[in-house]
This record gives C-alpha cells, structure tokens and sequence, in this order.
C-alpha cells in the first residue's frame, strides 16, 4: 500500500490508497474481520455496537500519526498551493500568526493564500497521508456529472460523467476511511490531527468566487427572500463541504457535544475574529472564505446543542461569532476580494443563522441576548440610505495618503467611509435584500422589533418598495404589523404576509418546535428573480431534506461519549502545543482493566494503539482493547485470553511484519491475536536450559531473537520450521544469566544485559560481538535500543545509563535514590522510568541529568507497580500491578 501510495502520488493520479477501495475489500481472506473495522454506516450517526465503528482488533492498518490531506484551494483556475496550510495550529493564539504572512504572499503572487500557523513547512509522506482535498476539490465534478439529462447519460456515457463515478466512489472511500480513523484513534488524537485539518480543509471549500456562486439545477431562478428562512439557498462551497462537515459532526457523534463547543466553537471565532495585521479596508481570499465557513458550520453546531448548553454559550456566540461577523459584513471600509458576491452570500448565511438562534431560543431571549447582532444588522440601511444623500468625493490629498473621510451619522457618531466601496454595497443591501431580512424577523420577533431594531420602518418601507417593483398590486408589509397574527405558519413572499406567534416560541419545552417561515411547493412564483433556484442543502448531498429543515437534533448517546476525567484529559490535550516534544504526566485515571488473578508481569501496546496485550503469572495472555470509555472509573473486559502457556508469562509482544504475538514462559508461543490459535511453539533445546529473554525484530523481519540460561542466543523465522542462527554470547567468560535483549529499530544489532551488569553488542547480519562491557554493578534489568545506535539499560544498582553502541563511556547516568528502576519506556528523546515505590520520573537522553518524579497516589493506583508500557502517540501509560489491575493514565 504504502509504495503504491507514492507511486500514485508521484505520477499525479487520483490517491486512491488514502482509503481501501472495494475491490481490495472483496479480496480480505476471510480471517481478517476488516468489514466491521474499515466500513462504517453511510449515515454520520455511529452504531452503538462498538465493533460497527472500531473494529474487533483494526490492527491491521496501523496508523498511529494521521495527517489529513494535502490542503490545496482553487480561486477558479484549480492552481495547487503551498503545503504549508496542514500544519495543525495548537491555539488560538498560535494561530493568529499567519494573518501577515497571508496578506504578503497573496500582495506578491496574487494567487490563493493558504498560510497557516508558525508559516513553516510541513512533511508528508505518501505512506501517512490522507488525501481529502483532492476529493473535495474534484466535488464540481461529482456535481457536474450528477445535474445532467438522465437519457443522455444512459445513452452514451462520456469521459467527464466517468470521471465522475469514480470522484464519487474515492470521496464515499475517503470519508469513511475518516471516520473509521476518528474512532480508531481515539478522541485526543482525532481531535489533535483529524478534527483540525478538517476544520482548515472547510475554509478551502469555500475560497474563490466559483464557489460563491448560487447552484442552479434548472431555468428557473427563485428571489433571494424565496425558501426556507434558516435554510438559505446553497452555494457550491456547500455542496463541496457536505462531506467535511459529515466528517466534523461524525466525530461530533462519536465523542458528544463537548466537541461542539470545546473544538469547533473557539476555531469558529478564531476564523471571524479580526486580523490584527490586516488593513482596514481589505480582506485577503482565505478570511474571506473563513467568514462563509464559519457561519456554515455556526448553523451546523446551533442544530445540535442541546437547550441548556446553548442558552449558556448564546452570549459567546453573540460576541465572538455573530458581531464579528457583522462588523465584517457591514464594513464601510473593508471590502471583500470577490466582491458584491460573497458579501451577498454571507449577508444570506448570516440571516439564516440569526434566524435559527430566534427560533431556538424564542422573543424574550432574543430581546436579551441578541438585540445588539439585530440591531447592527439592520443598521446598515440606515447608514447606505443616509450616505445616498452626502458628496463623498475625496480630495486627490487624501486619496495619496490613504485617509478615508469620516461621515457624521444621524445616530450621532462618527464613521469611516471609503467611497469606492459604495457601489459593492449597494450591490448588496438592494431592496430585495429589506425584504428578505423585514418580512421573516417582522414576523419572529413580533412587538419586540420596535424596541431593538430603531430603523425598523425605514427597512419595512424598502421592502414594500421591493414588492411594488415586482408586484404593483401587492401589499406593504410596512402596512403589515407584525403584531397581528395570521393563521398560517407559512408566508407569501409576494404577499408579505406573517406567520402567527402560536404560543411555542423556541424549542424549550415545546412540542411544536419553534415557527417555521417556509415556502410551500405549490406557491413558487411562476417567474421568478434572476438571482438563482432554491434547492435546499438537501441536493447537496449532505443530509436528508428531513435533518436539514430541523431546527433541533439529539447527539445520539455514544458509549465513547467523554465525561469526567476523560473529558478533563481531553480539553486539556486539545490546548497542547503540538510542539510540545515533553511528555506529561498529570496522574489522570482514565481507565482500569481488571481480570489478571497474578501480578502482571509485562505490557505491550500493538503498534497501532488501540489493542495491547498483557502477561501474567496466572499464565495467560490478555488482549485489551484502548477505546476510551466512561468517566474515568469504568472498568473494561479483555477481548481475548491466550491460556496455552503452562508457566508464569515474563514477556509479550507483537510481531509487527506477520502481526502476531509472541509470548514467552520458558518457551516461545507465538499466536493469532485476531482468533486467538497457536501458530507456533519454540520449546527449549535441553529443559535444563530454559529461554530467559525474548525480543522480536521490526518489520519488515519475522524473526525472533531467544536467549537461554547457558548465554546462547538463538533466531527463529516464524514463517520456517527449525532455527535460523545460533551464536554464543558468554565467551570464555562467565557473566551470569541473560536477564534482558534489545534489538535496534534497523534490525542490525541485538545488545544483551546479564545478570552480572555485563553487556553484549552483537551484529545480526555477521553474528559477530561488536563490543562486550560491563555497565553497571548490577542485574541488568531492562534494555531499550532507540534511533542513533542508542541504547538505554536500568540496573539493580540504582542506575538508568543512556549509551551509545560503539562509545565507551555512558552518554548520562541517572542514580535514583531510594529504589532501582525496574521498569520504563521511551518518549521521543525522554524515557519515563517506573519504581517499586510507585513513583513515575521523567528524563531527558539529551539534556544532563534531571528527573521530575510523581509519586502514584492510592486513589489512580493500588498495589506495587510491576510493569510500565508508554502510548507514544495518545500519551497515555499503562501501569501494571502485582495484584493483577492495569490502570490506563495520562
């Protein structure tokens, strides 16, 4: 796959390895359970049973870091930009720093800015990458395709339509190929690396003035006021966002509303807020399309906050979405790159949403919360129909040093005004635009747009014009007032007319769920305006009709829900520098696997992190599954038991290249952790001799390496019967019993620690020693071979000695002080170190020694700690006890 990958990457072909494509899935051998692990339900909503979205063992495609697609946008021409747009951002704060790079590449290249946070590049391999914005880019295709004569295509299909087929079968691919890896990573990882670049992937759905522009699916083309009030006409940035807002509320789905309002909500305001490196009058493509991108995905989230959570984050919404968004839209002096266009867009979007939050929350809450939003909104008419009256000419002085004229309004302040933007304005703010924003907030907001909105009558005044323009014999719906009720939930847009308050204002309690202001089919003007068809978002393809017009839905209650400590670790993994190469260890309980009825003598997390496996002196071998569960106090059931071994189990692990387990007590049993079934055993050559140290190679080897009590080391190919190599480590001397093996992450070397703190560096392609030394003055307990020909050893002594292989003195020496350090793993550059004391350390293989030491307390952990294992990529730690528990902490 991976070498695919490249090849197709390299020749410019359509990515398909970023997901697996059908005909790899009819060809699985029938062992390998992928259909449950790889192929998620079409619908965004996940299935309760956990093996629908996570797999029974989905260790097979391993992926333990995930970067989501090569971030491409095209501003009509389809020009490929800068890579530099993946790199996922770690704040708010870290984010900001683009606004200047932005505004100076787009200034000299005059093309599509996609500069992310920090400005620095980011490498992706073809093997890691999974390419969206391909497919999502390629979604005109799809659309194209899909809005054609049905004969003509049956009759005689072409090149374009086929491509067509196959854009849509790699976008289904991909997407599910998303959210099975949302669930398969974990909720910090997912949000970490999946949820963000889709986030950055929604602003490219929406830059350039191609995807500005209203769908058109037929002749007709409806007004601006026609459909649903807080539905709005889709642009083709929405339809080509459909799959990555299904994408961002699957894993909404999946982890719950904390998703909604931690992640998605403060990216939303970083997108609206203003840059502080751009000019007043000038935005750049991308702030653009943050803006459209923004206020989609606002009425995205508004949908699925629950009552209670929206009325407690209504007055953020209002402050740093809402107003934001308005001071932008509203501007008399920034102006928008692809003009009247998008600003008529999001002046659409912003009705809509606005729309939606009136009829959640009700009058008396709107009066409350968002009478400013309201109010600034139809402010705007005001200030147009005022400066239609006034000589803004500027002086050829100004115009030189960039001075913009400040204009006294009736309101009593003092505005900007840049002249050469009044023409996009009132492109705009037209007359069906009053009508379009009058007729729907007259009829939500009742007796209570006299009191927030001041210019309430002169909007309603441009609206009757509107309708006398396109209708003479029409009625005002100035005349109209808004206090007398009707007996129709529906409204004319040619009549003006207004739905009743029928006494279930917003969605608290109610059982009719709010007013719908909605255009019946059978109403439809016969010749309607110019300005495009109304479809509904449901034709583009991103829900049903159904869950589109809601103006409510239930996350559905998922067992991977967060609360509790697991909701309290997640909240603060999102807020991490992703440039932070520390580990932390906050001493977070996440959660407990109970079941071993021995001490728990080794743990191995499967490469992919979302299985590891556990050995015993109960003499069985337990399979675990890492999906996050409960709030941190739950307790999870092991998946497997291996019980074919006949004495105490001192070592597991898995065989990466065959994915197999391979197990040791005396003898080597290596097994199939999907079924569970001896694959093979390596039993001693003499049982006077049994085996004392077991490691396994990397891949793409299938060896492994075995040591016995009389200094001999042995290599076994699980794939042949019989041994491959044999070699004698003691020598002439006698060092004592091999207590611990390592093998390099090349595969090139093996270093083996006796009893007698000697060590031994032997080369696995000649079997010749490369050096023998002693390195401490105790049992070697423990060894680990890192990058670099480093090696790692703990001793009996007290000591932790950081080596390099063909160096003779230690590269640092860590003494504890009170206990040895019996156990640890490797983080990057640090190794976090476990005690008999229960205490976990944290030290650096580069800097000079310094250890930070946290002391379990008997609330996380009880018992003695017997066995450490480290997540590198979750960050997580699973801690065994004697007493048989293993304890997931972070």
């Amino acid at each position: 796959m991976d070498g695919e990958a490249a090849t197709s990457s390299g020749l410019g072909l359509p990515d398909y390895t970023s997901g697996v494509s059908f005909h790899d899935q009819a060809d699985l051998p029938e062992t390998e359970d992928f259909q449950a692990g790889l192929y998620v339900a079409e619908s965004p909503q996940p299935q309760e049973a956990e093996a629908m979205s996570l797999g029974r063992l989905s260790d097979k495609s391993s992926t333990s870091e995930t970067s989501l697609g090569e971030e491409r946008a095209t501003d009509e021409g389809g020009v490929p930009v800068d890579k530099n747009s993946l790199r996922s951002g770690d704040s708010s704060q870290d984010l900001k720093q683009s606004e200047g790079s932005e505004e100076e590449e787009e200034e000299e290249e005059g093309c599509l800015v996609l500069e992310e946070e920090g400005g620095e590049q980011v490498e992706v391999t073809g093997a890691s990458e999974l390419t969206l914005s391909d497919t999502v880019l390629s979604m005109e295709t799809v659309v194209a395709s899909g809005s054609g004569g049905d004969g003509e295509e049956e009759e005689e299909p072409l090149p374009e339509q086929s491509e067509g087929k196959e854009q849509k079968i790699l976008l289904d691919t991909a997407c599910k190929m998303v959210r099975w890896l949302s669930a398969k990573l974990g909720p910090t990882v997912a949000s970490r690396h999946v949820a963000r670049n889709l986030l950055r992937l929604l602003t490219s759905c929406y830059v350039g003035p191609t995807r500005q522009q209203f769908t058109v699916s037929s002749g007709e083309s409806p007004p601006l006021s026609a459909g649903n009030i807080y539905q709005k006409r889709p642009v083709l940035g929405d339809i080509v966002s459909g799959p990555v807002l299904s994408c961002l509320l699957h894993i909404a789905h999946l982890y719950g509303e904390p998703v909604l309002t931690y992640q998605y909500l403060p990216y939303i305001s970083y997108l609206v807020a203003p840059g502080s490196t751009l000019g007043p009058s000038r935005l750049n493509s991308r702030k653009e399309a943050g803006l459209l991108a923004a206020v989609t995905l606002t009425q995205k989230i508004i949908v699925y906050l629950s009552d209670t959570t929206l009325m407690d984050i209504l007055p953020r919404i209002s402050h740093e979405v809402l107003l934001p968004v308005l001071g932008f839209l509203t501007s008399l002096v920034t102006g928008f790159p692809s003009g009247a266009q998008a600003r008529t867009v999001l002046c659409m979007k912003t009705i809509s949403l606005i729309a939606l939050i009136c009829l959640r929350i009700g009058q008396e809450m709107v009066q409350q919360h968002l009478s400013e939003p309201v109010a600034t909104f139809f402010q705007v008419f005001s200030q147009l129909h005022e400066l239609r009256h006034q000589d803004l000419n500027l002086d050829p002085t100004c115009r030189s040093e960039g001075q913009l004229p400040e204009v006294a309004f009736s309101d009593g302040q003092q505005r900007l005004v840049d002249p050469t933007l009044l023409d996009e304005l009132q492109k705009v703010f037209t007359l069906e635009m009053a009508y379009t924003i009058y007729v729907p907030f007259s009829c939500l907001l009742g007796d209570i747009i006299r009191k927030i909105i001041p210019n309430h009558e002169l909007v309603g005044e441009l609206a009757g014009l509107y309708l006398e323009s396109i209708s003479p014999s029409s009625c005002n719906p100035a005349i109209v007032e808004p206090t007398v009720p009707s007996t129709s939930p529906e409204w004319d847009p040619q009549g003006g007319g207004c739905p009743q308050d029928d006494g279930h204002s917003g969605t608290f309690g109610s059982v009719l769920v709010g007013n719908r202001i909605q255009i019946p089919t059978d109403s439809q003007p016969e010749n309607p305006g110019p300005l495009g068809p109304i479809s509904g978002l449901g034709g583009g393809t991103l829900s049903s009709g159904n869950e589109d017009n809601a103006l409510k839905q239930d996350l559905p209650r998922s067992t991977h829900g967060l609360s509790g400590n697991w909701l309290a670790y997640w909240q603060y993994e999102i807020g991490v520098s992703q440039q932070d190469a520390h580990f932390h260890f906050h001493q977070i309980r996440l959660q407990s696997f109970p079941g071993h009825s021995g001490a728990v003598k080794c743990v191995a997390p499967l490469s992919s992190e979302d299985f590891f496996l556990s050995g015993s002196k109960d003499r069985t071998v337990r399979l675990w599954p890492l999906y996050n569960y409960g709030d941190g106090t739950s307790e999870t059931a092991p998946r497997l038991i291996y019980a074919q071994h006949r004495k105490s189990v001192f070592y597991v692990g898995q065989l990466e290249a065959p994915q197999h387990v391979v197990s040791c007590d005396g003898a080597v049993h290596v097994w199939d952790p999907f079924t569970g079934k001896t694959l093979r055993t390596v039993e001693p050559v003499d049982s006077r001799v049994p085996l004392t140290a077991v490691a396994v190679m990397p891949a793409p080897h299938t060896s492994i390496t075995m040591a016995s009590s009389d200094s001999t080391l042995r290599f076994v190919d699980c794939r042949k019967p019989g041994l491959q190599h044999e070699f004698r480590l003691g020598g002439g001397l006698n060092p004592g019993l091999v207590r611990a093996l390592a093998v390099s992450p090349s595969g090139r070397s093996v270093v083996a620690g006796f009893s007698s703190g000697f060590m031994v560096l032997l080369d696995t392609r000649t079997g010749l020693v490369l050096r023998g030394w002693p390195a401490h003055e105790g049992d070697i307990l423990q060894i680990k071979a890192v990058e670099g020909s480093v090696l790692v050893s703990s001793s009996s002594d007290h000591s932790l000695t950081v080596w390099k292989e063909l160096e003779q003195k230690p590269t640092h020496h860590y003494k504890s002080a009170s206990d040895p350090i019996h156990t640890f793993d490797l983080y990057g550059s640090e190794v976090v170190t476990g005690t008999v004391a229960n205490k976990i350390g944290v030290c650096s293989l580069l800097e000079p020694p310094c250890q930070a030491t946290t002391k379990l307390s008997s609330e996380n952990f009880r018992g003695t700690l017997t066995s450490l294992a480290l997540l590198p990529t979750k960050r997580h730690l699973l801690l065994g006890s004697d007493n048989g528990v293993i304890r997931l902490l972070a």
